[in-house]
């Protein structure tokens, strides 16, 4: 299987800063981060994943207040200037930054990228991000964010656009030959040239051909409209699938929508997050659990949730059941209609939804012993749910030293995971071609 870590320096869970084990190191300090992926690189992780947000959440109650007193991660570097630090000091494992396809530009996207494959000796991965929430448009100049399809709509051309870019330097176009005066041959430099209805770019790219030909193309998402786009260009997915036959079916309804696009299944890795509790006893693990539940306040995942939906919960009242509100949702679309319509139909009010959805985020947490979770993540493979997983600790860095020292050696000792590392590349980790 293919193992990506979620790089927080909190941890995912709206708890796990409290916990008693948490460290709450220095956000913008560059070791707080370095350790957590020199962790990972020692456990031979595929690549460490970094997210991102272009605004403090303000969508709940229409200020930040619940954002900054409940909840934390805001105060980060940006993973691009990150990556490029974290690239100098590690030697094999992947980087992947997120980057926006809506308040960004396809040739500074594909500069940036470009670059950062060449100083991480091809191990560079992007996450293309619709985005999610009027704050965000706020921050670049527009009253509103773009309605769900638009934004789709226009990543793909995003994604078409930096890809063209990426190829308008051919591997062997600089030759520096001192003899003839040629430094770069012109027939193997390209103009772009591309012409689309959000995007019109000259090029061609002004960074030479990547060392693993284009970096690694993340996305992730479950909506149809992410799927349009995924389907046709996606090389990993990362996804939210809260209950294995879910993750069967999109497993199935993915890889048969790539081969309807000319593609392989491989080309493509599925990698659903999850979140692993490891205890020594199932009752040590259950009891971290409780501990880090008992720690999240209901108004961390209302302010949490508000901001992926772009849609203000304060207007609700907190104590009655979940309202229905899929329609008016402009954010994030996928995964809320999942987590609204098992709430109504268990009767679970706002704060109760919000409570557990700051716990989890919707993702599975496994819960045992590192022989019991390899196992479970080992039947997620087998039974064709994923092809790997990305592991969103809960707390850090006490649940990431967890995972990679108890549940990876049980997963090599079954050979379900690498001993080591066997290409250079990203892709060789990935073990997907260039297509």
């Amino acid at each position: 299987m293919h193992l990506a870590l979620y790089l927080s320096d909190t941890g995912l869970h709206a708890g796990g800063w409290r916990h008693p084990a948490a460290q709450n190191h220095d956000p913008m300090a560059l070791d707080t981060w370095l350790k957590l992926v020199k962790k990972a690189e020692e456990a031979k992780f595929d690549f460490a994943f970094i997210a991102d947000k272009l605004s403090i959440d303000d969508i709940y109650g229409s200020d930040i207040a619940t954002t900054v007193q409940y909840r934390p991660g805001y105060a980060r570097p940006e993973p691009m200037a990150l990556l490029t630090a974290l690239s100098l000091f590690t030697h094999s494992i992947g980087l992947g930054g997120t980057l926006s396809t809506t308040y960004g530009e396809p040739f500074h996207a594909a500069r940036t990228i470009a670059t950062l494959d060449h100083f991480s000796a091809g191990r560079m991965a992007w996450n293309a991000v619709t985005s999610t929430n009027d704050g965000e448009a706020k921050n670049f100049s527009r009253t509103r964010h773009l309605a769900h399809q638009e934004r789709y709509e226009r990543a793909g051309e995003f994604i078409d656009a930096v890809h063209q870019l990426l190829a308008s330097w051919q591997p062997d176009a600089l030759v520096a030959d001192k003899e003839s005066g040629i430094y770069a041959r012109p027939d193997k430099v390209s103009y772009t040239r591309f012409a689309g209805e959000h995007f019109q770019i000259k090029g061609p790219l002004t960074v030479a051909a990547s060392p693993q030909g284009r970096p690694v193309q993340i996305l992730a998402g479950v909506s149809q409209d992410f799927k349009e786009v995924a389907t046709r260009v996606a090389e990993v997915i990362f996804t939210v699938q809260p209950e294995r036959e879910r993750a069967q079916q999109f497993y199935q309804q993915f890889k048969t929508a790539m081969a309807a696009q000319g593609r392989l299944p491989q080309a493509c890795k599925i990698l659903p997050g999850i979140m692993p509790i490891v205890g020594a006893t199932q009752q040590e693990a259950e009891e971290k659990r409780r501990q880090l539940d008992e720690l999240v306040n209901p108004l961390a995942g209302l302010s949490f949730m508000s901001a992926s939906m772009n849609y203000d919960l304060s207007q609700h009242d907190p104590d009655a059941l979940f309202p229905d509100i899929f329609d008016a949702i402009s954010g994030s679309k996928g995964r809320f209609e999942y987590v609204i319509n098992e709430a109504r139909r268990q009767g679970k009010t706002l704060a109760e939804v919000a409570k557990s959805y700051a716990a989890s985020a919707s993702f599975p947490v496994l819960v045992g012993t590192p022989e019991s979770i390899a196992s479970e993540m080992i039947e997620w493979v087998e039974s064709k749910a994923c092809d790997g997983f990305v592991l969103m600790p809960a707390d850090m860095p006490a649940s990431l030293h967890d995972f990679a020292d108890y549940v990876v050696p049980e997963l090599q000792k079954r050979g379900a995971f690498r001993k080591d590392y066997q290409g250079k590349t990203l892709r060789d980790h990935l073990q997907v071609p260039l297509e």
